[in-house]
């Protein structure tokens, strides 16, 4: 498992992109749970945001890609929306505990 943040620099309802070992990912903490996926969008193979950190809708309940507005669920990355609906998302294995999040890559 490598070390990805603290606890801390992923706030509930939020998201962050990093680049770890030179794979894009972002990682999402909604309900105290996080999710980490790989930053591609299964439609273009792009990278989901156009702003840092931008990975969520307005309501901040959904993954949207910025290129073409597919909609992802955040607990499993499936697209419920958008061109490529009926794909997901790559889910990064991840856990948490005091010292922060941790993904296997």
């Amino acid at each position: 498992m490598k070390f990805l943040c603290a606890n801390d620099h992923l706030p509930d309802a939020c998201s962050r992109g990093f680049e770890l070992d030179g794979v894009k990912l972002f990682a999402v903490r909604r309900n105290q749970q996080v999710y980490v996926y790989a930053n591609r969008c299964p439609h273009r193979g792009v990278a989901l945001e156009w702003q840092p950190d931008q990975f969520l809708d307005q309501s901040a309940s959904l993954i949207q890609c910025a290129t073409h507005g597919a909609l992802f669920l955040i607990e499993d990355g499936e697209c419920v929306a958008g061109p490529c609906a009926g794909q997901s998302l790559t889910a990064i294995p991840c856990r948490e505990d005091q010292q922060g999040v941790w993904v296997q890559l």
